[in-house]
């Protein structure tokens, strides 16, 4: 789809979306990628990355109100969890599917030649964080709250019966799609005797350790690790 073509599916896009927009601006660059602009630079609008910087956020919200108010009985940890698969790439490459809104996007064509082939699905993801960001800043928290619950609430709903989730899948994905870089796992410590060990297990991304574990194996220290790493980060401004 070209730049000036999207101006006139807005109302389309809008009623997918249930919600209209008071300044159709926002929506427009909601759907504009960096490598677009790219390809495109007489084009004088901004793509759509500090929408999805607000989105992140806003999303991280809802997910965490919605969990803290259904699950009053559920420990910190595994509504941190809970909330980590809820606002995973996947899970957003998910959201955005459901709305159908894939013609629409504005990339450029190399990443379209790599979505063809299966790749990039993080731009789609990104997109939909984009999106939440403009409905945000054009209608307002109660706007973003019933825009999201009004079309996810029952995938929230799943998410909320799902066992304790694959910490080091999620971290990986996180490091992947923020850093483009894949954690790695040392053994900081070795102690106690053979039937007895005892494995303290810190995770890196470069040179810097971003989370520490300790367990009976290395499996459950590296889970551990993952876990301690996933909420740092998300405790981080």
């Amino acid at each position: 789809m070209k730049f000036q073509e999207l101006f006139s599916h807005t109302g389309a896009i809008e009623e997918r979306l249930g919600y209209s927009f008071s300044d159709s601006k926002l929506l427009i660059r909601a759907f504009i990628h960096r490598s677009f602009l790219n390809e495109h630079k007489e084009l004088a609008c901004q793509d759509n990355e500090r929408l999805e910087f607000l989105g992140d956020s806003v999303l991280n919200f809802l997910v965490a109100e919605y969990l803290f108010r259904i699950l009053p009985d559920v420990p910190e940890g595994k509504l941190s969890s809970l909330r980590a698969h809820a606002v995973s790439s996947s899970a957003c490459t998910r959201y955005f599917e459901k709305l159908k809104l894939h013609e629409f996007m504005l990339i450029g064509r190399g990443e379209e030649i790599q979505a063809g082939k299966g790749g990039r699905s993080s731009i789609v993801a990104d997109m939909f964080e984009a999106l939440l960001g403009a409905i945000y800043l054009d209608g307002g928290l109660d706007k973003a709250r019933a825009f999201f619950m009004g079309h996810f609430q029952t995938i929230l709903d799943e998410t909320s019966q799902m066992p304790d989730q694959n910490w080091k899948a999620l971290l990986q994905e996180y490091t992947q799609k923020t850093w483009q870089k894949i954690p790695l796992y040392k053994v900081l410590e070795e102690s106690g005797p053979d039937h007895e060990r005892s494995f303290i297990i810190g995770v890196y991304i470069d040179q810097d350790c971003i989370g520490q574990g300790s367990g009976s194996n290395k499996k459950e220290a590296e889970r551990k690790a993952a876990q301690s790493a996933l909420e740092h980060i998300r405790e981080t401004p």
